[in-house]
């Protein structure tokens, strides 16, 4: 491998191997890691096991050496770089500026190409729910129409209580438990709803896919406050889910597919942004120029410089200062994928800022994951609930009884462990806050 100044190499890399997940990755990226183990107290897993092999450190240490040839990938090795999270919270604590995303992410997919037991692929949770069934945001509505009548006729906790959902495998309870009061079903979005006031931006949304069937009405109050801001808003018909789901999980070439489809959805010559709302999915398009090398990769990273988080974009426009008054004291919980992964801290809390009568306080912890993960609480339970009833105590801490944060799985996640924990919060998203001050309405409390 040809050396640089920025990245000597001491030694030569592993020869590229079928068998080697570590063969694809740019060898000096591991070289970037000087082993100061300041990310430690950043990482949620190491924080919570004390475990040298769960930190970031450690599992630098652990891929480079089966990238080596000194040590074998076994299903313990394997055990320590699955239970990550993925947070990219060691990014943002790193003085090396080490990129461990560009890490575990192709090196976890090489490991499920290689195969040696236990993939994804084989496992039905994985093949059926998530792969067949998350990413489709029509298969997750109809998935969720038994449990929304069974909270319309209010028949939940009598399931509950007599313990039905035990008879459930212990994921689909768990995915169960994580579903939010579903209200009446909200109508699609149209494919172009007008700017109010002076256009000062054309805009292409987002959707998602378990965002939108979960979440349409942040959907509908974010293209409300993009034309409060004065953006003409296109939403394109044939957008698929962001890939996010398939690629953390180790399905590659899936992911993909997704991601080309939503190159060929949005025209990005048409548009000055792409807008999304959920910090996991602005991450993954964000990084579709990086994570594919062929043919397409220009269409992808055309693409992905267009893509800005809703917070982001707002923030740079200039945002239009709604006027209706929210006279409640709230707490901002930052989403990893905003934080660390797009470096988007501030944006939100300035949003916030700008609206009449909200007082934020600060959380301790904030940029500590609440365990959501992605499907992080559905695979490894365990570990998430940890990580989840910590961040509970933490915003308990603060008096609040608004939780503010900007991604789908934080809100089900802080949300589903304060009803286990019989604490009533309202958690929300940024924009719906700042869409119920332009609306001059009072949240849900």
């Amino acid at each position: 491998m040809k050396q640089s100044a920025e990245h000597p190499e001491p030694f030569e890399s592993a020869p590229a191997a079928a068998s080697n997940p570590g063969s694809g990755i740019d060898y000096r990226l591991f070289l970037d890691c000087v082993h100061c183990g300041l990310c430690t107290a950043a990482c949620p897993t190491y924080v919570e096991t004390g475990n040298e092999n769960d930190g970031p450190r450690g599992r630098i240490y652990l891929m480079r050496s089966v990238t080596d040839g000194r040590l074998e990938l076994t299903q313990e090795v394997r055990r320590h770089l699955e239970l990550c999270l993925d947070c990219r919270a060691c990014e943002t604590a790193c003085p090396s500026g080490v990129q461990y995303g560009k890490l575990i992410e192709p090196f976890r997919v090489a490991m499920e190409a290689t195969g040696g037991g236990g993939e994804k692929s084989h496992d039905w949770f994985h093949r059926w729910i998530l792969f067949r069934l998350f990413p489709y945001p029509e298969r997750m509505r109809a998935a969720i129409a038994p449990a929304r009548w069974a909270q319309f006729l209010r028949l939940e906790r009598l399931v509950e209580s007599l313990g039905l959902l035990n008879l459930l495998p212990p994921r689909l309870r768990q995915l169960v438990r994580m579903l939010p009061p579903l209200g009446k079903p909200e109508p699609a979005l149209p494919e172009f709803l007008p700017a109010i006031g002076p256009r000062r931006a054309r805009v292409a949304l987002f959707t998602g896919c378990v965002g939108d069937a979960i979440f349409r009405p942040t959907n509908w109050a974010t293209a409300r406050v993009l034309q409060q801001n004065g953006c003409d808003v296109i939403v394109p018909r044939n957008q698929a889910c962001c890939g996010a789901i398939h690629f953390h999980a180790g399905s590659s070439e899936p992911a993909r597919d997704f991601a080309d489809r939503n190159v060929n959805a949005f025209d990005c010559d048409d548009v000055d942004a792409i807008i999304v709302n959920v910090a996991g999915c602005g991450a993954m398009l964000k990084d579709y120029a990086h994570h594919w090398h062929d043919p397409r990769q220009d269409a992808r990273e055309k693409f992905a410089r267009k893509v800005k988080d809703i917070n982001e974009f707002l923030d740079q426009l200039g945002l239009i200062p709604p006027e209706g008054a929210i006279r409640l004291t709230a707490t901002y919980h930052d989403a990893c994928h905003l934080g660390h992964a797009q470096k988007l801290r501030e944006a939100p809390r300035r949003l916030l800022a700008k609206i009449p009568g909200l007082v934020l306080k600060d959380l301790p912890e904030t940029d500590l994951c609440c365990g959501a993960a992605g499907t992080y609480n559905l695979t490894e339970p365990e570990m998430s609930a940890r990580l989840s009833q910590r961040k509970l105590k933490n915003i308990l801490t603060t008096g609040a009884r608004v939780v503010i944060t900007a991604n789908a799985g934080c809100l089900l996640q802080i949300a589903r462990e304060a009803r286990c924990q019989g604490e009533k919060l309202w958690v929300a998203h940024t924009i719906d806050l700042l869409d119920l001050s332009y609306r001059r309405e009072q949240p849900p409390l």
